[in-house]
């Protein structure tokens, strides 16, 4: 499991208040054969001061324009260099000092992807949302199901078989990735029945009606594009399967 190396990659822009406690929770964590990679987007609110105070941790920054967060995600993909790779925002935290130890334990069984379970924070830091996964069986984005995309950790082979984050789906770009690997391409899948990630409130898709309702749009589109049975049933299953989570 040592020899298991894990690439970071946390995509920012204008995020000065939250990156320190990101680049934290990495720093913290009890596994050293890590490579952390920072994309950001040209940030010109002293973001960058702030990380420059870790880069003594940090394998890469990259500070330049991008096309948004999924370009920026396609960036450290393209830098990245571990066996294994996740997304950490620079708004969200790992859950605990553990949280890589237990991703690389978890890939000893040799899958493709792990994912894991996630509690969403206000800005206070206290947990209001449980979003507890549940195993995954074959068959279930039909019913609206899917992993949160902050704990999807995959091997590096998978990417380069079945390719990045299509920017053509927006803010449906990871929920399409998350189809096209586990359920249009069976890969192998294991669970992990612990939170990993914190997840900060908020997100592009929320911020307003019209929003909102391109998110279903792209929703629906990376539904067709990978032959979920159903998209029109399925995309309103999916906000249902979320109630749980608050209670």
């Amino acid at each position: 499991m040592a020899d298991l190396k894990i690439s970071i990659i946390t995509i920012s822009y204008n995020a000065k208040d939250t990156i320190s406690r990101c680049i934290r929770s990495v720093i913290d964590q009890r596994y050293n054969n890590l490579e952390y990679i920072i994309i950001d987007g040209g940030s010109t609110d002293g973001t960058l001061k702030v990380i420059n105070r870790y880069k003594t941790h940090i394998s890469l920054l990259l500070s330049e324009p991008d096309g948004g967060i999924y370009d920026a995600m396609n960036k450290g993909l393209l830098h990245a260099t571990g066996d294994v790779i996740g997304m950490l925002n620079a708004d969200d935290v790992f859950a605990a000092p553990d949280t890589l130890y237990s991703i690389a334990k978890a890939f000893n069984t040799n899958p493709d992807i792990v994912y894991g379970d996630l509690d969403y924070i206000n800005p206070d830091g206290q947990i209001f949302r449980k979003w507890r996964s549940g195993a995954y069986v074959k068959g279930m984005f039909n019913k609206g199901w899917m992993p949160p995309h902050p704990t999807f950790y995959c091997k590096k082979a998978l990417f380069e078989k079945l390719g990045n984050y299509s920017i053509d789906y927006g803010t449906a770009a990871d929920y399409e990735l998350m189809l096209r690997f586990m359920h249009l391409n069976d890969a192998a899948i294991y669970y992990l029945p612990v939170v990993l990630v914190k997840m900060s409130t908020g997100g592009v898709s929320n911020k307003s009606y019209i929003n909102r309702i391109k998110a279903l749009y792209n929703d629906y589109r990376a539904m067709r594009r990978n032959n979920i049975s159903y998209p029109v049933i399925t995309l309103m299953l999916k906000p249902i399967s979320k109630i749980k989570q608050f209670f």
